[in-house]
């Protein structure tokens, strides 16, 4: 059981391992919280370097639904049945969005337009692979 838990540790560190990109390039862009304005009034108001939110984007879908396939591997394997195999998943998406919060060092503002974008972005995405891996190794392990 040991084991299992040494594992999951690795595979959350390595899940999280991408790089999440800088999106601000104007406005509160500097970690004290002070704001570069300059003369015209168009500068109020935060630019987003789109392609790097894109990125940012791509890397809490890979590691939600990553989460969620590891997750349904442990569920599986650990035999949990009906509602406490839902509410392990709730706490697996808890722990990534945890994670994703501590990876942008909590300064969601830094790498994304609102912090719902950790929170709450893709928290349902991986609910099916969740179910699929969860059903497909608990009946591996304990009907066969």
């Amino acid at each position: 059981m040991l084991d299992l838990h040494l594992n999951f540790s690795i595979l959350i560190v390595l899940s999280f391992s991408i790089e999440l990109q800088k999106v601000v390039m104007a406005g509160h862009d500097n970690l004290n919280g002070s704001t570069d304005k300059s003369s015209s009034g168009m500068d109020d108001l935060p630019t987003f370097n789109a392609e790097n939110m894109q990125n940012n984007m791509k890397v809490i879908l890979y590691s939600r639904t990553f989460m969620a396939i590891i997750g349904g591997v442990i569920a599986g394997i650990l035999g949990l049945t009906s509602l406490a195999g839902f509410i392990f998943y709730f706490l697996v998406m808890a722990i990534t969005s945890a994670a994703l919060m501590t990876n942008a060092k909590f300064s969601m503002h830094s790498y994304f337009d609102s912090w719902n974008r950790i929170v709450l972005d893709g928290f349902f995405g991986g609910l099916m692979s969740f179910v699929f891996f969860w059903t497909f190794v608990d009946d591996i392990v304990h009907i066969f």
